[in-house]
């Protein structure tokens, strides 16, 4: 018999599983959801996304390391094993997408399909497994997608793109003038191995051969390098865990091209044995590190780039932001994927515009000629400011500043996450407040970063206790410098919100910018 004291939740009717499924809080759309497979030399993944926006949320992202790429470079064929495991991959994601009510999923296939001579054979099942037709890119195209992937996710890119994949190596230049042209190479680990028959020494004689001297190397010269593939991920995800990287994030992880260089060619020499050991790379990667090690030191030594600049964006997202409306694909991701954040967290979303108002008055009396992409930050900083309002008050800040230093923005370096996360953190706990993970990430700030985060922090504990995070009263106190003074004016209506705890917070911010404090 059933303790009286618990409540059971009624079993849903389907009309109040569909109402539910209408209102949905926590998700900005349910009824744009779309979805991506991707039908790679080594894996199979199958990516949903929230909505097709310019910062779009991953709802659901599921692989299957099929390795169909396996042999084809010296048999010609996608092994029969390798096919199966493939199918059978796909019928789970077309249920999935099925249960998701994904409209329809878009479904690529790259290396392996597009070189096999039974990739045609393949193709006409993988779609009867699926239910959608599959489009079997160029290597031109694969190219083109991986650097619009790049533009996606990156602020104003500028360098060379490199995907590396299970069968291919796709190479193309992004700058302000756009994407420029592409080339693809048989060099991805799976190829790799195949062609120089497991030897490490006899690939690196294939990667020379082939990367010879291409313009896209050429183009790299003291630019930015930007890594797509799992491989390198993985290399990176190495790397991080080897120099005590105080920020598990791997898109937008910045390596310098030396410190790269000597990195890779650790792993290049590593015992297979030892490499198969590492536990934080899958199992079915590991015995491409060395091959995807090797190719990434000859694309540092012919290319000379100035950092290594590893990406969680490629080929689908590439996708995605190709069939955004071109008003859209101008958006700030950062500021849109903040905006997303403030709409689904903030007590009051609407806050944030009088916050951002409110703020970049204080700050432009204070700087008047100030850095733009300061500007962008304290924006994205404003959006983000009440996320944690749902956590306990003696945990707001630290759990507020691990959601947005591992949240899933875009168009932001680790330098700008760790701003954005500090400022979050001591908005919250206090100006002097310390934690093992907000100490990490302060490792990351210039001096002038670390001087800005305590400013808009300040600046946010006085703005949350006058307005209570609610649109409507900053506009009616406004506060700023004036001369050497810190000025709020309060009409008589709200002049009873000047209680101790505003003016001792009005004070820590005057000192900070050097000013005393008028209430008038």
């Amino acid at each position: 018999m059933e303790s009286p004291s618990r409540a059971r939740v009624p079993a849903a009717s389907p009309a109040g599983a569909e109402r539910r499924r209408e209102a949905a809080n926590g998700r900005l759309s349910l009824d744009e959801t779309i979805a991506i497979i991707d039908i790679g030399s080594n894996s199979v993944r199958l990516v949903v996304y929230e909505n097709l926006s310019r910062a779009p949320a991953q709802v659901f992202n599921e692989k299957e390391m099929a390795g169909l790429g396996r042999g084809v470079a010296t048999t010609g064929m996608l092994a029969p094993d390798a096919v199966e495991k493939a199918l059978a991959a796909l019928v789970r994601f077309r249920i999935l997408c099925e249960a998701m009510h994904v409209g329809r999923p878009r479904v690529i296939a790259t290396a392996a399909a597009r070189y096999a001579e039974n990739g045609p054979d393949f193709i006409a099942r993988a779609e009867a497994a699926v239910g959608q037709p599959i489009e079997v890119i160029s290597g031109d195209r694969e190219a083109y997608l991986s650097a619009l992937g790049i533009v996606s996710g990156f602020d104003r890119p500028r360098g060379v793109v490199g995907d590396l994949g299970g069968g291919s190596l796709e190479l193309v230049g992004v700058d302000d003038d756009g994407i420029g042209e592409g080339v693809s190479l048989a060099l991805g680990g799976l190829a790799l191995m195949d062609r120089a028959k497991n030897s490490i020494k006899a690939a690196e004689k294939i990667v020379r051969g082939d990367l010879g001297t291409l313009p896209q190397l050429a183009a790299m010269r003291g630019r930015d390098f930007f890594a797509v593939g799992g491989t390198w991920r993985a290399l990176a995800t190495l790397h991080q865990r080897q120099t005590g990287y105080p920020l598990n994030v791997m898109h937008g992880y910045t390596i310098p091209a030396r410190e790269a260089k000597e990195f890779v060619r650790v792993v290049e020499r590593a015992d297979s044995t030892m490499l198969e050991a590492v536990e934080e790379v899958s199992s079915a990667r590991r015995p491409l590190l060395s091959y995807g090690a090797l190719v990434l030191d000859q694309i540092i030594k012919r290319g000379r780039p100035r950092n290594i600049v590893i990406s969680a964006h490629g080929v689908r997202e590439g996708l995605l932001f190709g069939e955004l409306p071109e008003a859209e694909r101008e958006q700030d991701a950062l500021l849109r994927g903040a905006q997303d954040y403030n709409q689904l967290r903030a007590r009051e979303p609407r806050h944030a515009a009088d916050l951002i108002a409110w703020t970049d008055r204080i700050v432009a009396s204070a700087h008047p000629n100030d850095d733009p992409a300061l500007d962008r930050l304290q924006q994205a900083a404003c959006l983000l400011s009440d996320i944690g309002w749902r956590a306990h008050p003696d945990y707001r800040g630290e759990q507020t500043l691990n959601v947005i230093a591992h949240a899933s923005l875009i168009g932001i370096d680790h330098p700008g996450r760790a701003f954005l996360a500090l400022t979050a953190f001591h908005r919250y706990a206090g100006l002097k407040a310390t934690a093992v993970s907000a100490d990490g990430l302060r490792r990351l700030l210039a001096p002038r970063l670390l001087e800005r985060v305590q400013l808009l922090a300040a600046i946010f504990r006085v703005a949350y206790l006058i307005s209570a995070g609610m649109p409507g009263i900053l506009p009616r106190v406004p506060v700023s410098c004036e001369d050497d003074r810190l000025v709020m004016r309060l009409p008589e209506e709200l002049r009873s919100l000047a209680s101790d705890r505003v003016a001792g917070r009005l004070k820590q911010l005057a000192r900070l910018l050097g000013r005393s404090v008028e209430i008038a």
